[in-house]
């Protein structure tokens, strides 16, 4: 796990490309702290900086930039190839000469990628490899560059021009912040891009805050030159081609079969991604997910897997409790730590630097801390993400399971006027009333602030189709009473749908999730969280191949008798008892409602002021200013429009230091 940065422009326009380059790469030393280095050709100046989080192969033959012994392809390298030891392997086949024709200097995944890139070609690689990355690759003969980014979109890469004219550079990086150390960065707030992070808390790629800088889409290759400056991207691997496929040839065998194939596609998932030459660990709340990544480490090491988690005083907001309970069953070095208000609210002022775009999951707080607890005792540590959006475990698939096929049969105005009757009450006297009858509820049915739930539910049953009923579930402002200028792009959820046939009206949703609010939101979060402490996330869910598989795996397997991940639960009751994991689901938060209301009031009401709102000319005030005071006032729970403004603002008076 590393970050790198660089540019391509004339040579006229940069002058010494040495302290550009030394530049960009000091803005990201969090992403690498352990090594660095620059590399830059001529005439056509085409340079690289690489700051180096020493993961596997610690030894100066892992040093990057790194070229092939051609000296063809140099490459600047970010994230892991668990599969590149059989890669070598294949390569020492493919050598005319045997393995001594392949002159390896060390044993690290990316000198393996420059060895594939020279027999096989850059693309023809990256389709045989396992693994999150991102890359840039300067091929000296052909003089192209290429960016590549791994399919799921763990690991993060932005580019684009900037200047005008033969004095224009391409800039890219692994974080914005590398980009706007370079000279020719303009630094254009994009109006578009806001109206997109007002309607989902991030900014979805290929979209950037800022103008003409965007995010390489996952899965992807892009190809650029001086002599051909448009951008050729081309899709090496779809993650809506997988599902359509997968779910056109499901699995066959008895559940157990298939649950018996799951789990050894994730024992291999879990093995591949325990391999680093440092201390390595987990995170563990306790739910199913990352239960189940640490029951399969643990089943597959001879020492006990050190495992962190953080928890909370606050009531609803703490699983510290169940993740202690599994550690203890599984036998793992475990490692909580009960975190104050004050210690939480200490990492707001951080936020705006550490994730370089405005970017408004509150659930950064958390993940953060938990990063920042792991990084004491390790230096990479296994997550459960993406197991929901692959095994079909958000709430909102229930819903639309057990509820949509119903509502939708009734008439608009019967659920228009339902819709009125639930925003009667607000959402703290729905808790009131609804709270006590919770514990009599079956266990599927049992939910956490009821209240905000139920107003969610109103705003969309009005919807005429699953995606109506989908985007207004993942919409949190309607932009464009709020936002002054810019118009809010067509993405895959609102105005360009995905061409999913086949796919009931759940795994449409699960679809989208994938390709949006997995990588936009949720690897984001992580990603910026753990780097931002030098700590390297890995994903097993995110193994191509168990995308793949589970995308064959029957929808019957995954949401069964309105429980989702059914799967999933299987292969975990087989290492974890079932009463230790079966609760209601808990988001991964903190009380943002209750601290804007006590001690983040005066933080919050500055960045709000009406006037300074005026002043700046990004948002309409009113608006804003009637949702701050109902919340104020406890009428409504305006917590998640309120953070996506509040964020933006923080971001942007940090912007101006």
């Amino acid at each position: 796990m590393c970050g790198f940065a660089g540019f391509a422009c004339t040579p006229s326009r940069v002058g010494d490309p040495y302290p550009v380059l030394e530049r960009m790469g000091n803005s990201i030393r969090h992403r690498g702290p352990d090594d660095s280095g620059i590399w830059y050709d001529e005439p056509s100046v085409v340079g690289f900086v690489h700051r180096r989080l020493s993961v596997v192969d610690l030894s100066t033959a892992g040093h990057q930039p790194m070229a092939c012994p051609t000296g063809r392809y140099v490459i600047a390298f970010n994230g892991e190839i668990y599969n590149h030891l059989d890669l070598r392997a294949e390569l020492e086949k493919v050598g005319a000469g045997g393995p001594a024709s392949v002159p390896w200097r060390g044993h690290s995944d990316t000198e393996t990628l420059l060895a594939g890139f020279a027999a096989w070609g850059i693309k023809a690689t990256v389709e045989r490899c396992i693994g999150m990355f991102a890359f840039a690759v300067w091929d000296r003969k052909a003089r192209v560059l290429t960016l590549g980014r791994d399919r799921l979109g763990e690991k993060p890469l932005y580019y684009g021009w900037q200047g005008l004219g033969d004095g224009a550079c391409f800039l890219f990086g692994s974080e914005v912040k590398a980009l706007k150390a370079h000279p020719s960065f303009a630094a254009e707030i994009n109006r578009d891009a806001l109206l997109l992070l007002m309607r989902h808390n991030y900014i979805p790629a290929p979209h950037s805050i800022y103008r003409d800088i965007f995010k390489l889409p996952a899965g992807s290759l892009l190809t650029v030159s001086l002599d051909r400056r448009e951008p050729i991207i081309e899709a090496y691997w779809s993650l809506v081609d997988m599902a359509v496929s997968g779910n056109g040839s499901p699995l066959d065998g008895s559940p157990e079969e298939i649950v018996d194939e799951l789990e050894g596609l994730l024992r291999s998932a879990v093995r591949q991604q325990m391999v680093a030459d440092v201390p390595l660990g987990a995170f563990l709340s306790g739910g199913i997910d990352s239960s189940t990544v640490v029951a399969l480490m643990q089943a597959q090491s001879d020492r006990p897997v050190k495992t962190f988690t953080i928890g909370f005083n606050e009531e609803g907001y703490d699983e510290a409790v169940h993740a202690k309970a599994v550690a203890r069953h599984l036998g793992t070095d475990h490692t909580e730590l009960y975190v104050t208000p004050q210690q939480a609210l200490d990492v707001i002022p951080k936020l705006p630097t550490l994730y370089c775009e405005p970017f408004a999951d509150s659930s950064q707080i958390p993940t953060f801390l938990v990063s920042q607890l792991a990084r004491q005792k390790v230096t990479v540590s296994l997550s459960g993400d993406a197991g929901d959006e692959l095994f079909s475990g958000y709430n909102r698939y229930v819903l639309a399971r057990k509820l949509w096929g119903k509502m939708s049969r009734l008439p608009r105005g019967a659920r228009s006027l339902t819709a009125s009757g639930i925003r009667a009450m607000s959402p703290a006297t729905w808790n009131k009333l609804l709270g006590p009858m919770q514990p009599l509820a079956p266990r599927t049915l049992r939910q956490t602030n009821i209240g905000d739930k139920l107003h969610k539910g109103a705003g969309v049953l009005a919807a005429r189709r699953v995606d109506d009923l989908y985007l207004g579930l993942v919409t949190h402002w309607e932009p464009e009473g709020l936002v002054i200028g810019g118009q809010e792009p067509a993405t895959c959820l609102r105005g360009n749908p995905l061409p999913l046939p086949g796919l009931d009206d759940v795994q449409r949703m699960m679809a989208m999730d994938a390709i949006t609010y997995l990588p936009d939101d949720i690897l984001v979060k992580v990603d910026r969280a753990a780097m931002g402490v030098s700590l390297e996330g890995r994903v097993p869910f995110l193994d191509h191949r168990v995308v793949e598989f589970a995308w064959r795996v029957p929808q019957s397997m995954k949401l069964r008798d309105g429980v989702g991940k059914w799967i999933l639960r299987q292969v975990l009751y087989r290492h974890v008892p079932k009463e230790l994991i079966e609760r209601p689901k808990m988001g991964f938060g903190v009380p943002i409602d209750a601290w804007l209301r006590g001690p983040l009031r005066d933080w919050a009401e500055a960045l709000l002021d009406e006037g300074r709102l005026r002043r700046e000319g990004y948002f309409k005030p009113a608006p804003i200013r009637a949702k701050w005071a109902e919340h104020l006032s406890g009428q409504r729970n305006w917590q998640y429009h309120l953070w996506d403004v509040l964020m933006f603002q923080a971001w942007l008076e940090e912007q101006s230091t």
